[in-house]
C-alpha cells in the first residue's frame, strides 16, 4: 500500500514539474520576443532574460534527471 502511494505522488510531482516547464518556457519566449522588438534594452531586462533562461534550463535538466517525458 505504502508504494502505491509513492508512485501516485510521484506522478503528481511529475504533473507539476511539466506545467512548471511550460509555463517557464513561455515566460522565456515572451522575455526575448520582448527583447527582440526593443531598440535598447536596459540591463535589467537583459538581466530578466537570463533569469528566464536559468530556471527554464534549470526545470529542463530535473525533468531529464526524473525521466520525464512530455508525451507521457
Amino acid at each position: 500500500m505504502l508504494f502505491h502511494r509513492k508512485g501516485r505522488l510521484r506522478r503528481e510531482f511529475d504533473e507539476l514539474l511539466l506545467r512548471d516547464l511550460v509555463k517557464q518556457k513561455e515566460q522565456w519566449e515572451k522575455q526575448k520576443h520582448l527583447i527582440e522588438k526593443c531598440f535598447d534594452p536596459s540591463l535589467e531586462v537583459l538581466s530578466n532574460l537570463e533569469l528566464e533562461k536559468a530556471k527554464y534550463l534549470f526545470l529542463l535538466k530535473e525533468a531529464k534527471q526524473r525521466k520525464i517525458n512530455i508525451r507521457s
